[in-house]
C-alpha cells in the first residue's frame, strides 16, 4: 500500500497536466479550422459559391478572433484566466456543433464567425500561462511542444475535411471536434491548475515591458509581432487554398489532394517544429538573438520552395509543398517565444492577445478572400504567388528585430 509520501509522486505534476489539457484543446481548434480547407469544393458544389466568398469565410472567423482577443487578454491579465478558458472552450463546442443546422451559404458564414469568440480565449491565454510555469531560458522547449498542436491538428483537419467529407458529406467532419471539445473543457474545469503570474520573470521590469502603451514603444515585441503577421499572410493563405490549388492547377482529387496536404502538414509540422525548437534551444546557449534569427532562415529558406510549388513544373509541386512547409514550421516555438519573452507577467496576456490583433489583421484575416479575389479575375497560381511578396516582408523584420531581442535570465524563481 502507498504511504503517506507516496500520493504526491502519483499525482500528475501541475504544469504538465496543464500543459497536456492545453495542448488538447489547441489539437481541436486546428483539427476544426483546417477541415474547411479540406472540402473547399464539396462546400463550393452545394452553395454554388465563388473563391471569394469561400475565402470569405476564413475571413468571418479571424475578423471576429481579432477583435475579440484584445478584450479577452485584458480580462486575462486581471481576473482568473481558467473561467475564461473554460467559458471560451465551451462556446466554440457549441458553435462546432451547431453545423448540423447550416443549410445555406450565410448561416456558414454565421457559425464560422461565432467560433471565432470561442477560439479567442484559450489560443492566446493558454501561452502567458505556460510561462508561468517556466523560466525564460526554457519557454522555447514548452512551447514548442504546445504549438505541435497546430501541424498535427491541421493535418487531421484536412484529412477529415477531405475524407469525412467525401464519404458523408461536408457537415460530417465538423463533429470530431464538438463533443470532445466540451469533455476537455470540462477535465480542465476539474484538473486544470493557475500558477503564480510572473513567478519566473526576471528580467528588470520597464515602462515597455510591463504597460500596455509600452508595447507601442518595445521594438523587440513590435518586430516579433509584426515579422509574424507578414508571415501569417503566407501561412494563411497558403493553408486556405493549397488543398484547391492541388486539385484545380496540379490535378488531384479532392480526396488525394487532402490526403497529401494533411500527410505533409502531419510530418513536416512535427518534424519542423521539434527540430526549429531544437535548434533554437541550443543556440540560445550562445545568442540571446536565436529566437528572431532562427525566424529569419525559416522564412528565408521558405521562398523558393514557394516559388516552384506556386510557379515550377507540376511534378515539383508535391517536393516544393514538402520543402515549403519543413521551413516555414522551423519558426513555430522559436518566435511565438519570442513574443513571450519580450514582455512581462502584468501585461503578457493582453500582449498576446494585441498580438493576434496584429497578425490577424495584416495577415490571414484577409489573405485567403483576397487570394480568392485575385483567382477568380485571372488564376489560383497568381493569388498564391501574393504570399511570396509578404514571406519577403516578413524576413526583412525579423532580421532586423534580431537587435532588440531581451536577454535571458538563468535564474529560478524563489
Amino acid at each position: 500500500m502507498p504511504t503517506a509520501s507516496q500520493p504526491a509522486r502519483l499525482r500528475l505534476n501541475p504544469a504538465m497536466g496543464t500543459l497536456l489539457l492545453l495542448i488538447a484543446l489547441n489539437l481541436l481548434n486546428y483539427i476544426d479550422r483546417y477541415i474547411l480547407p479540406g472540402e473547399v469544393s464539396l462546400i463550393k458544389q452545394e452553395f454554388h459559391a465563388t473563391d471569394h466568398q469561400m475565402g470569405a469565410l476564413t475571413t468571418a472567423l479571424l475578423f471576429v478572433y481579432m477583435l475579440v482577443a484584445p478584450a479577452t487578454g485584458w480580462l486575462a491579465d486581471r481576473f482568473r484566466r481558467k473561467p475564461l478558458i473554460i467559458l471560451g472552450a465551451v462556446l466554440w463546442s457549441l458553435a462546432t456543433l451547431a453545423t448540423v443546422w447550416v443549410h445555406d451559404y450565410w448561416t456558414l458564414y454565421f457559425r464560422h464567425a461565432l467560433v471565432g469568440i470561442g477560439e479567442a480565449t484559450f489560443g492566446f491565454i493558454a501561452p502567458a500561462i505556460l510561462a508561468d510555469y517556466y523560466p525564460a531560458r526554457e519557454r522555447n522547449r514548452i512551447l514548442t511542444i504546445f504549438y505541435l498542436a497546430i501541424p498535427i491538428g491541421a493535418a487531421l483537419g484536412y484529412l477529415a475535411g477531405g475524407q469525412i467529407g467525401s464519404h458523408w458529406g461536408w457537415r460530417a467532419p465538423f463533429f470530431v471536434c464538438g463533443l470532445p471539445g466540451l469533455l476537455v473543457a470540462a477535465l480542465y474545469g476539474l484538473w486544470g491548475r493557475e500558477p503564480v503570474r510572473g513567478a519566473y520573470d526576471h528580467v528588470k521590469p520597464t515602462l515597455s515591458r510591463t504597460t500596455f502603451l509600452g508595447l507601442f514603444i518595445n521594438p523587440a515585441y513590435l518586430t516579433a509581432s509584426f515579422g509574424l503577421a507578414a508571415l501569417t499572410f503566407a501561412m494563411g493563405g497558403i493553408s486556405a487554398w493549397v488543398p484547391e490549388f492541388l486539385h484545380r492547377v496540379v490535378g488531384l482529387s479532392v480526396g488525394n489532394a487532402s490526403l497529401y496536404v494533411g500527410a505533409i502538414t502531419v510530418i513536416d509540422g512535427i518534424a519542423g517544429t521539434l527540430i526549429g525548437g531544437w535548434i533554437a534551444q541550443r543556440w540560445l546557449r550562445t545568442d540571446h538573438r536565436a529566437l528572431y534569427l532562427l525566424s529569419f532562415w525559416s522564412v528565408a529558406l521558405t521562398l523558393p520552395c514557394g516559388a516552384m510549388l506556386f510557379f515550377g513544373p507540376r511534378a515539383w509541386a508535391i517536393p516544393s509543398l514538402f520543402a515549403a512547409e519543413f521551413f516555414l514550421f522551423l519558426n513555430t516555438g522559436p518566435l511565438n517565444t519570442a513574443i513571450v519573452n519580450s514582455v512581462s507577467a502584468p501585461i503578457r496576456a493582453t500582449a498576446i492577445a494585441c498580438n493576434l490583433f496584429c497578425i490577424h489583421f495584416f495577415g490571414d484575416t484577409f489573405s485567403p478572400q483576397i487570394i480568392g479575389a485575385v483567382s477568380d479575375r485571372s488564376n489560383l497560381s497568381l493569388g498564391l504567388g501574393l504570399t511570396l511578396i509578404s514571406l519577403i516582408v516578413s524576413c526583412i523584420i525579423l532580421r532586423s528585430g534580431a537587435r532588440f531581442a531581451p536577454p535571458l535570465e538563468t535564474s529560478s524563481a524563489g
